[in-house]
């Protein structure tokens, strides 16, 4: 089992006792049984286990992408799993942030501009935008690709936007599922870098799902989900 629920501080992570399952009677898939997890400011967390054990839907219930059948997600003193949605909507806009497997980038802006999205949902001020944005580009090394829309990008150049885009609104809680998938072993360590950085400088919760054992090592904690048990 996983650590045990326990008092954090105003900013950390608690989830306790989560239940997900799809279906009913012996078709049911049990995504999450149970599943208890800490993680505090600074901390980045790694969260293995093969395709089908959960990950991806533990991380989408600690943001509040996914409705649970049992338990409940704190982040701070805010309990997260009881907020209607227009209060997750919130959230996610000012306090979480996601990189997906899919990146979720708009299709229709470039580089800059999906990177800018979530500062201009914030009310940023223009100038501290472009600063901001320009800071997160060139933290993943893509400064020349900036005015490129998402269909000029290759694959692992879309998913280090995706990066930076969570990155550069600061937030206090960030999940990113196989954020390195599709980039080359130095460039997912140099991006894994640049997460670790943010982390301990901002003293975000990180909660990040990985295959790959090489950016495993570089978190504070690894944890197994298996069958929706985190071990």
């Amino acid at each position: 089992m996983s650590a045990p629920a326990q008092d954090v501080t105003a900013d950390g992570l608690r989830a306790s006792g989560l239940v997900r399952t799809y279906g009913s009677g012996p078709r049911a898939v049990h995504a999450l049984r149970g599943v208890d997890l800490v993680a505090r400011p600074g901390e980045l967390v790694v969260i293995r286990g093969r395709s089908g054990s959960g990950k991806t839907t533990l991380l989408h219930a600690l943001g509040g992408l996914e409705r649970l059948d049992a338990g409940t997600v704190h982040l701070g003193a805010t309990e997260v799993s009881a907020l209607p949605e227009h209060e997750l909507l919130r959230l996610r806009r000012e306090r979480a942030a996601f990189v997906f497997q899919s990146f979720g980038l708009l299709p229709v802006l470039s580089a800059a501009e999906n990177v800018e999205v979530p500062l201009r949902l914030a009310d940023v001020p223009g100038p501290e935008r472009a600063e901001r944005v320009a800071a997160a580009l060139d933290a993943v090394g893509l400064t020349a690709h900036a005015r490129q829309r998402p269909d000029e990008l290759s694959g692992g150049q879309q998913q280090r936007v995706a990066v930076a885009r969570a990155l550069v609104a600061r937030p206090a809680l960030l999940l990113a599922d196989e954020p390195t998938a599709q980039l080359d072993s130095e460039t997912a360590l140099t991006v894994m870098d640049v997460l670790l950085a943010h982390v301990r400088e901002r003293r975000t919760v990180a909660v990040l799902t990985t295959h790959d054992p090489l950016i495993a090592e570089r978190a504070d904690r690894v944890l197994e989900l298996r069958s929706g048990v985190l071990a």
